[in-house]
């Protein structure tokens, strides 16, 4: 195929360049085994709580190409990842995903990695959904605030409720399963999360709230959004008989048990609830900057040692000594007296 970056080198994803190496263990003794890479920051939906409606987007020579992102992904793998998620922006809009996709599936056959999967807004998953299979990929998770269309308009601004349940129904169909991810969000969708739990559950999907995080300049005053999850999982023990369950997915959310619906819901509480203990991710952008914490704007340029060389030499090095400047933990604030972001960068950038 032909690559998309000055620096392409055709093809020939991975080779002999893959060798093992230490794994990466952060200063608090935590081993770095879950990577999240931002495919692109480009996204064809506007969500309110993410980004602005005008946004400005990155010119192509910034971002990785295909075969560069294979090679990073690679490096990390052989230091000892064995969780791989792409995001994005929305990573199905990335021209060529799938060659991308199917190139990574090789560490799954040679079971250096137990799982590459994917974070979505649903809009292209009726296209991909039996590709993404076929390359290994088993779960994916869906990102879907609200069950109701028109809500739904209101809060992506660009995105089609029904584009997004035919690929759910595709995804199903095909064999993948399905988590939902919700961000919670007061005066918004507060009102509903009982009728989404009993969907995804109804559904034999796993469903998980999500507190809104304070990344990025976004139209709008992020604490009119903010709604603590331990007031919204006291309500729902009114509603819900809930025991906590172990299942463990790699990521931050704490699980439970539904009683009345069989069903498994998370949380994801990065403000009333810091889960900064046990972090065994650090985060990749679609530019190739490393940050070893999704709350802090301390960062690793991996692009510069990536176009360097052909060797993983310098990669390796750069990613070392990253890992050695993880922070113990992020320092999330929402507030009045906090009005700026606690960082500048948006979601879409990071990777979700």
């Amino acid at each position: 195929m032909a690559f998309d970056s000055p620096n392409d080198r055709g093809p020939g994803f991975g080779g002999a360049r893959e060798t093992a190496a230490a794994p990466l263990v952060d200063p608090f003794g935590r081993a770095i085994s879950y990577l999240r890479v931002s495919v692109t920051d480009r996204c064809d939906f506007r969500c309110v709580y993410c980004m602005a409606e005008d946004m400005t987007f990155l010119p192509k020579r910034d971002v990785l190409s295909l075969e560069e992102l294979d090679r990073l992904c690679s490096a990390f793998i052989a230091r000892g990842t064995r969780r791989l998620r792409l995001t994005g922006g929305e990573p199905l809009v990335r021209k060529d995903i799938m060659t991308l996709v199917r190139s990574l599936s090789r560490h799954l056959q040679t079971g250096a990695l137990d799982e590459l999967t994917l974070t979505t807004n649903g809009s292209q998953l009726a296209r991909y959904a039996a590709e993404l299979k076929d390359a290994g990929v088993e779960r994916i998770n869906v990102s879907l605030d609200t069950l109701d269309p028109d809500r739904f308009k209101a809060i992506t601004r660009w995105g089609d409720f029904n584009k997004v349940m035919a690929g759910i129904d595709a995804a199903q169909a095909a064999g993948i399963h399905v988590k939902l991810n919700a961000v919670a969000l007061k005066g918004v969708n507060e009102d509903e999360i009982e009728t989404m739990i009993r969907f995804a559950h109804g559904r034999g999907m796993d469903i998980t709230l999500i507190e809104t995080m304070p990344l990025g300049d976004i139209d709008g005053d992020r604490t009119d959004q903010y709604l603590p999850l331990s007031v919204v999982r006291a309500r729902l023990m009114d509603r819900f008989t809930m025991t906590d369950d172990a299942h463990k997915t790699g990521g931050p959310a704490r699980y439970v048990r539904v009683a009345e619906t069989g069903g498994r819901l998370g949380f994801i509480t990065p403000m009333t609830h810091n889960f900064c203990e046990s972090c065994n991710r650090v985060r990749v952008t679609c530019t190739g900057t490393l940050y070893m914490c999704l709350g802090q704007d301390d960062a690793a340029d991996l692009r510069k040692p990536l176009r360097a060389s052909e060797s993983d030499e310098a990669l390796n090095a750069a990613i070392e000594e990253a890992i050695s400047r993880k922070p113990k933990g992020h320092d999330f604030i929402i507030d009045r007296r906090t009005a700026r972001p606690a960082v500048a960068r948006h979601m879409s950038v990071t990777g979700g």
